[in-house]
């Protein structure tokens, strides 16, 4: 890995983003720069990446050269070897571990993974388990966004019959949270003892999640009001946040597609239309993607059936415990850590997989 690093030193052009991000910066002083909101917004977005991108190239940089000071230490000092091995061990194992998230997030290039996300879990095969499934996956995807500091709120919900919940989508908001994210979108399996079994079983459940990036540019998606028939309704649920005692909750079908979305979080229906109409615009630059240049798979994974053999990624508490990836063949063994967020490793792989297979 250190040497790898020498490879990307040499290839990564860090001078180059410097002075580009100057430059954007430059334009932001100009009189005129906020005559046209959305592209100045546009512009200051690309800087904070550009700005962010240099950073950690600049840590990753510091961290590279500090582990190889240990190193002369240790060479120029014989009997110090042992007192700095380990710290030497720790310095380089955390610096593979900054530098793989590194490398993949300059594989975020693609023309929507600098954006927001819209993400979305379904109950499948498995009944109550599925919903309890659903529900756990809910929470592994907040402490994920959590982590990276990205901003998570939920837009619509329906708890399950008897427990959990059958279905739930996400606005997450952040850096790249779509590019990150999208390596989520597919079926996820749950193999455990059932804790809803009084016999002890082993079951399995299915939770299939979708993954749309949120278009900020209305002109990539053009909505005739007409086409729309929007209906108003109470929210359901357990209570708390997701019951409202008025028909704040919208419902709006795009009539030519068929595409049906739907808020029901908001106390506020002119908040809840908001975001219904977020949800359209991205599920109708998914399908436009789709019809022009089949790109459907990068977006939100192949369709299946939310069952057996339709998998992308096993979770498996009993009789051991893994997590495996079947499409890059990452694992993980501590599976606690994984359900708290702790999923950058399979989004990482996955990166270098789509790369991989791109070319």
């Amino acid at each position: 890995m250190l040497l790898n690093w020498v490879k990307w030193g040499n290839l990564f052009d860090v001078v180059g983003l410097e002075q580009k991000a100057k430059k954007l910066t430059e334009l932001s002083f100009a009189p005129d720069f906020w005559d046209d909101g959305a592209a100045a917004q546009s512009i200051l977005k690309e800087v904070k990446a550009l700005e962010n991108k240099a950073k950690a190239f600049r840590k990753l940089e510091a961290a590279y050269e500090d582990v190889f000071v240990l190193i002369e230490l240790a060479r120029e000092d014989g009997e110090s070897l042992g007192e700095l091995l380990p710290e030497i061990k720790g310095a380089a194992a955390d610096f593979e571990r900054e530098f793989e998230g590194f490398s993949a997030s300059i594989l975020l290039s693609g023309e929507y993974d600098g954006s927001n996300c819209i993400l979305s879990l379904h109950a499948g095969t498995g009944g109550t388990e599925a919903c309890d499934w659903v529900a756990m996956l809910h929470r592994m995807y907040t402490r994920f966004a959590e982590r990276r500091g990205f901003d998570v709120e939920v837009i619509d919900f329906l708890d399950g019959d008897e427990a959990g919940t059958k279905s739930v989508t996400l606005s997450i908001t952040g850096e790249a949270a779509y590019g990150h994210l999208k390596s989520e979108a597919g079926v996820h399996r749950l193999i455990r003892l059932s804790p809803f079994d009084t016999a002890g079983k082993r079951h399995t459940s299915f939770a299939s999640c979708s993954v749309l990036p949120e278009v900020q540019n209305d002109k990539d998606v053009e909505i005739n009001p007409d086409d729309l028939r929007v209906d108003t309704y109470r929210a359901s649920g357990a209570g708390g946040q997701h019951v409202n005692k008025t028909d704040s909750a919208i419902r709006i079908t795009h009539l030519p597609t068929g595409i049906v979305v739907q808020c029901q979080n908001e106390r506020s229906q002119h908040k809840n239309r908001d975001f219904a109409m977020k949800m359209l615009r991205s599920k109708l630059l998914e399908l436009k993607l789709q019809e022009q240049n089949k790109k459907i798979t990068e977006l939100r994974g192949d369709v299946k059936e939310i069952g057996f053999g339709a998998q992308i990624r096993t979770y498996t508490f009993h009789p051991y415990n893994l997590v495996k990836d079947h499409r890059t063949s990452a694992e993980a063994g501590n599976i606690g850590a994984v359900m708290d967020g702790a999923i950058d490793s399979f989004i990482n792989a996955y990166l270098h997989w789509l790369n991989t297979n791109k070319c």
